[in-house]
C-alpha cells in the first residue's frame, strides 16, 4: 500500500509534519434558535488519526459539514490547513477527501467510470487501477455500479475519498454495511494512509473501530464535548476489570478484598460466588488473584480480565445513549 501511495507521488509527512489538519477553537452552530453544536474546541493533529463520536443527534454531522465549508459555525474559530473552510472551501477541498454516510455514486456508470469521471473532476493526481486495488475492486472494474452490494458501494465511495492520499481525510461511518473481513482491510488501508501522512478524520458507531484506530478522542453529547484526549489517557480514565467465579468462603473472598488494589463486588450464584474486581492496576491485582486462588486450591470459572474499553467509557457518561434528553440548547 506504502508503494501505491509513493506511485501516487505522495510524500511522506512524518519526517517533517505542518500545523494541526483542524482546529475547531469555541466552535458553536445554531439551526435557529437551536444550538446544535455548543462551543466545541478540539484539534486534529497532521498525521494523526481523530475519533469524533457521539450519538445519533450530538451535532457530529453538523460540525462535519462545518469543517468541510458547507456551513459557516455562528460563534467561534474554524480553521483547516490554517485557512477559514467556508471563504476557501475549494483550496481546503483540493486538499481533503471525504466519505460521507450517503453516497453520491452514479448507478447507470461503471465502477471504471464512477473513478474516471472523478478522476476528471479532482486536483489530486491518482490512477483508476490504483485506487481500485486498494479497495479491492479491481476486479469488478467493468461491473455497473446499480449491481454493486452495499458493501462493494461503500469500498468505491472509499475509493473517492483517498483518491491521490489527501493530506486530510474524513470519513463520516465508512464501514457501514462491510463484513467483518472487508472492515478490517478498510482498517489496514486506513493505518498505511496514514503512516504516509494523510490526517483522518473519523466518525463511526462501531466503538471498537475508534479504539482500533484513533490516537485522538473526542466523544459529544447534546452538542458540547463530553469526553476529549489521547485514547490511551480516555482509557486510562476508567478501570479495568476481573471476572470470575469460584466456590470460596466468604472468609476467603474478604481476605481477597484486602489483598487487591482494586473495588470487589461479589454475587452468590448457589454454587459459588461470582466476583468482579474494578481496579486501575490490573496486572498487580490479576497476580494477586492467582495468587490468592493457590494458596486456598480453588478452581477459578469463567476467568476474563480486561483493559477498560472505549464502549465504556462512551456509556459511562452521565447522559450518552439517553433519548430522552434534549441535545443542544436554545440561542439565548
Amino acid at each position: 500500500m506504502t508503494d501505491h501511495l509513493a506511485r501516487a507521488g505522495v510524500p511522506d509527512a512524518r519526517a517533517t509534519p505542518p500545523a494541526a489538519a483542524v482546529v475547531v477553537e469555541g466552535v458553536s452552530c445554531a439551526y435557529g434558535q437551536f444550538l446544535a453544536v455548543d462551543d466545541v474546541t478540539f484539534s486534529v493533529a497532521a498525521g494523526r488519526i481523530h475519533a469524533l463520536l457521539g450519538t445519533n443527534g450530538a451535532g457530529k454531522t453538523t460540525l462535519l459539514e462545518s469543517i468541510q465549508g458547507f456551513r459557516r459555525p455562528t460563534e467561534g474559530t474554524l480553521l483547516v490547513f490554517g485557512q477559514d473552510p467556508w471563504r476557501h472551501r475549494a483550496s481546503v477541498a483540493g486538499r481533503t477527501g471525504t466519505m460521507l454516510q450517503e453516497s453520491g455514486l452514479v448507478d447507470e456508470m461503471t465502477v471504471g467510470g464512477q473513478l474516471g469521471l472523478w478522476q476528471g473532476l479532482s486536483v489530486r493526481e491518482d490512477s483508476v487501477e490504483r485506487v481500485l486495488e486498494v479497495v479491492g475492486l479491481d476486479h469488478r472494474r467493468r461491473t455497473p455500479v446499480s449491481v454493486l452490494s452495499g458493501g462493494e458501494r461503500r469500498r468505491l465511495d472509499f475509493a473517492m475519498a483517498i483518491w491521490g492520499a489527501p493530506e486530510l481525510i474524513v470519513l463520516d461511518e465508512p464501514t457501514t454495511g462491510l463484513d467483518p473481513q472487508s472492515r478490517r482491510t478498510m482498517w489496514s488501508i486506513i493505518r498505511e494512509l496514514n503512516a504516509a501522512g494523510s490526517a483522518v478524520l473519523l466518525t463511526t458507531h462501531y466503538l471498537d473501530e475508534a479504539q482500533n484506530l484513533a490516537e485522538q478522542v473526542t466523544i459529544l453529547d447534546r452538542g458540547r464535548v463530553a469526553v476529549e484526549g489521547p485514547m490511551t489517557e480516555v482509557l486510562a480514565s476508567i478501570p479495568a476489570r476481573i471476572d470470575f467465579t469460584a466456590p470460596a468462603t466468604d472468609e476467603a473472598v474478604t481476605e481477597l478484598a484486602a489483598l487487591i488494589r482494586g473495588d470487589l463486588h461479589t454475587t452468590d450464584t448457589g454454587d459459588g460466588i461470582a466476583v468482579t474486581i474494578r481496579t486501575p492496576q490490573l496486572q498487580t491485582d490479576v497476580g494477586a488473584v492467582t495468587d490468592w486462588s493457590r494458596a486456598h486450591e480453588l478452581a477459578l470459572r469463567q476467568f476474563r480480565c480486561a483493559p477498560a474499553s472505549l464502549e465504556e467509557v462512551f456509556f459511562g457518561m452521565p447522559t450518552a445513549g439517553t433519548s430522552a434528553a434534549p441535545r443542544g440548547r436554545a440561542v439565548r
